[in-house]
């Protein structure tokens, strides 16, 4: 079995996913969102690649049982109902919606993602459930090509971000916990040396340049809450352009 880490979805092909399992990090602050969302009762959310693509394919539906939520430069898009923050995600705001999500780094890096089987949506805030779910897509599959893994961190406009790695590299260390024949690409093992850099998901969290960014524009708290591991146990799937 492997784990390939992937620092960025940049190139990433829809062929190349076909049979392997697949988990989507953007833990500030796409997927933090999304689990948030769907663990308060959200229907499902719908990933689009752009704000612009959110509000088409919105264009012809029923307004009543739907929401536009995103951001572009960490703020709430104009005519939006909800930002990206993942407090903005609370039972009363989203039990029982659809929600058509457009953010500058993790909405495009779902949408990359689609063809993997089956495709996770990981975070800090899900991290136990999220472990727990990837071995068990490892025993479904068993030893071979089948049994592949591959992490994809959207990163932060199309480079690296430190807090994705470092979640990347905390999850590659905790598959590999009682599994022997386990492979890692090079992005993994150099994720996995990463984690002993830091001394918890806080202090990643905290020094990564998108907790900066956040800090300035007042978000500042959302960095507290995407760094509290395990607050949701539900693993959300990605299927069909829809989150579950």
């Amino acid at each position: 079995m492997k784990i390939a880490v992937l620092f960025t979805p940049h190139g990433l092909s829809a062929p190349e996913l076909v049979g392997r399992g697949v988990i989507v990090l953007d833990v500030l602050r796409t997927t933090t969102t999304v689990i948030t969302a769907v663990a308060n009762g959200a229907k499902a959310v719908v990933p689009a690649a752009t704000s612009e693509e959110a509000v088409r394919l919105t264009a012809n539906l029923e307004k009543d049982g739907l929401l536009l939520a995103g951001e572009r430069k960490s703020l709430k898009i104009e005519g939006f109902a909800l930002g990206n923050s993942p407090r903005e995600m609370t039972p009363a705001a989203v039990s029982g919606k659809t929600i058509y999500l457009a953010t500058t780094n993790g909405t495009p890096a779902l949408v990359a993602a689609q063809g993997g089987d089956p495709v996770l949506v990981g975070s800090v805030v899900n991290f136990k459930a999220l472990v727990a779910r990837a071995r068990a897509v490892f025993a479904e599959r068993g030893e071979g090509e089948g049994g592949d893994l591959v992490i994809v961190c959207a990163g932060r406009e199309g480079e690296f971000a430190l807090e994705d790695a470092y979640t990347a590299g905390r999850l590659v260390r905790a598959l590999k916990r009682g599994t022997r024949k386990l492979r890692l690409n090079d992005a993994a093992a150099a994720a996995v040396d990463l984690t002993t850099h830091y001394r918890d998901w806080a202090d990643a969290l905290s020094h990564s340049e998108a907790a900066r960014q956040l800090a300035q524009v007042d978000l500042g708290d959302d960095v507290a809450f995407s760094s509290k591991p395990d607050r949701f146990s539900v693993v959300p799937t990605y299927a069909d352009r829809r989150i579950t």
